[in-house]
């Protein structure tokens, strides 16, 4: 678990994400179904378990992209209510898997578009994510498309980081990277929380989420089949032999 996370624990009181009896469908395919969630602020919370097990769908929702039975909420209010445009000037940021970047753009360029509807100062955010990723401001100039996947991510994650979220979420960060850079990453983590972000990190590198997360739902074919507190889920003899090789 990431250095403090018992404290950023007691510190988030206030929930700012909450799904309950949450359930989702493509045409007849249950992708979620009665799904609880609880982030809290200061939180870092992970979605872990197999490719389609639901996760993605999850990330979706919450941004307000797919249609639902039961409740989810930021804020308090309810996600369907909202548009994607108003959840984003709210703080609510979503690096997706794909990244989404825009590959004839250049870096900076990039990051403009992240802050479109910031509520911080530009200058601010620009010079943290650069110094969160100096890999870059290196390559300021340089277009998207012509960059290394890890790269991709890092510039995906920083262009999140330039919205001021209040709170981020972060489908599958590792997914296909080499280890040196999965370490850039892990060490961005421990920053952004630093930050007060909170983050909902999806993915299926469960070491690293167990690495990082306070608290871990483990999603198992749309439905959550165990959750609690990082250590505990180490522990746990089911995540143990399933997921990392026991």
């Amino acid at each position: 678990m990431s250095t403090d996370s018992s404290e950023r624990m007691t510190e988030g009181a206030e929930t700012i994400l909450s799904a309950s009896d949450l359930s989702v469908s493509y045409g007849k395919v249950t992708a979620l179904k009665d799904v609880d969630i609880t982030v809290q602020k200061g939180e870092i919370v992970s979605l872990i378990g197999p490719n389609g097990a639901g996760k993605t769908t999850f990330a979706d929702t919450s941004m307000g992209f797919l249609d639902y039975e039961g409740s989810i909420t930021y804020r308090g209010e309810e996600v369907a209510d909202q548009r994607q445009s108003n959840l984003v000037s709210e703080g609510l940021i979503y690096c997706t898997e794909d990244r989404d970047l825009f590959p004839f753009m250049t870096v900076e360029e990039n990051l403009q578009m992240g802050a479109f509807r910031s509520r911080g100062s530009y200058e601010e955010s620009l010079d943290f994510v650069y110094d969160l990723f100096p890999r870059l401001e290196e390559r300021k100039t340089q277009e998207a498309h012509t960059m290394s996947g890890g790269e991709q991510q890092m510039l995906a994650i920083g262009r999140a980081l330039m919205g001021d979220p209040e709170m981020l979420i972060i489908d599958e960060p590792t997914l296909g990277l080499a280890p040196v850079i999965v370490q850039d990453i892990s060490e961005a983590f421990d920053q952004i929380v630093e930050e007060g972000v909170t983050i909902l990190l999806t993915e299926q590198n469960v070491i690293f989420a167990l690495d990082h997360a306070d608290k871990i739902y483990l999603l198992e074919n749309g439905s959550i089949v165990k959750s609690g507190v990082a250590e505990e889920m180490q522990g746990d003899d089911y995540i143990r032999e399933t997921y990392l090789g026991g």
